[in-house]
C-alpha cells in the first residue's frame, strides 16, 4: 500500500471509508423509510456538506475528499435503496439518473440482478456471494485507484472485520440520534492511529489509519 495520491506513480490500491456519524455513533436515525431514507433526524448528519458557500475551510476539504474520484465502491443493499426481497421493481438508487460515483459500484444483495448502467459512468453491479467477493471485484475494477466502502453500517462492519480498510474518516456531527444504524456495534478494535483532526462549528473531521 502507498500513502501517496491515488493513481499516482507507484501507487497501489487503498481502501478508504468516509462517513458522517452522530455523536452517539449512528449513521442513520431510527425509522428509515422510503420517505426518510436516513431515518428520523438523519438528514442533519449531512447538512455540513450541503451548506451554502463559503463553507469553513475544514468542511470544504472534507467535502472535496468525499467527492474526489475513486476506482470503485462497495455498498450494502440497504444503502442502495428501500426495496427488500426480490427485485420486483426497477429501482436504480436514491441519486437520480446520474449518481455521484462515476465508477463501478458493487452492491451486496441476496437476490441476483443484472448490472444497471447509469449516466456519468456509474454502473451498479449486484453481488450475491458476500462482502469478500464484492471487495475483490471492486479491487480488480479499481486498478491502482482507491476503493471506497460507502456504507451502510453493516457493510462497514464487515469491511473492518475483514481487515481491508486502510483509512477511515469520520465526520462527527454534534447531535444525538438515539437509535438507528449504529456504526461500530460489535466491532473488535481495529487498531486506529489518528492522523488528522479538523473542525468547524458544525462538525469535527477525524482521519485514522486502520491497523
Amino acid at each position: 500500500m502507498s500513502s501517496g495520491p491515488a493513481g499516482g506513480p507507484g501507487c497501489m490500491t487503498r481502501t478508504t471509508c468516509h462517513l458522517s456519524v452522530s455523536l452517539d455513533g449512528y449513521l442513520a436515525g431510527p425509522g428509515q423509510t422510503r420517505e426518510e431514507p436516513l431515518g428520523v433526524g438523519g438528514e442533519r448528519l449531512h447538512e455540513w456538506m450541503f451548506a451554502p458557500e463559503p463553507r469553513p475551510a475544514a468542511d470544504e476539504a472534507a467535502r472535496g475528499d468525499l467527492l474526489r474520484p475513486r476506482g470503485a465502491f462497495v455498498m450494502g443493499r440497504n444503502m442502495f435503496g428501500p426495496v427488500r426481497g426480490g427485485w420486483d421493481e426497477d429501482w436504480r438508487g436514491w441519486w437520480g439518473a446520474e449518481p455521484p460515483y462515476h465508477a463501478p459500484v458493487f452492491v451486496l444483495t441476496h437476490h441476483p440482478r443484472d448490472p444497471v448502467e447509469m449516466a456519468g459512468g456509474t454502473t451498479f453491479v449486484f453481488v450475491t456471494r458476500g462482502f469478500d467477493a464484492a471487495f475483490e471485484l471492486a479491487r480488480a475494477a479499481a486498478g491502482d485507484a482507491d476503493v471506497t466502502v460507502a456504507g451502510g453500517a453493516s457493510t462497514v462492519r464487515q469491511a473492518l472485520a475483514a481487515g481491508v480498510i486502510d483509512e477511515l474518516v469520520l465526520d462527527v456531527v454534534p447531535i444525538l440520534l438515539g437509535g438507528g444504524a449504529r456504526l461500530l456495534d460489535g466491532v473488535t478494535d481495529p487498531g486506529l492511529t489518528q492522523l488528522e483532526v479538523t473542525s468547524s462549528p458544525g462538525v469535527t473531521h477525524l482521519r485514522y489509519r486502520v491497523g
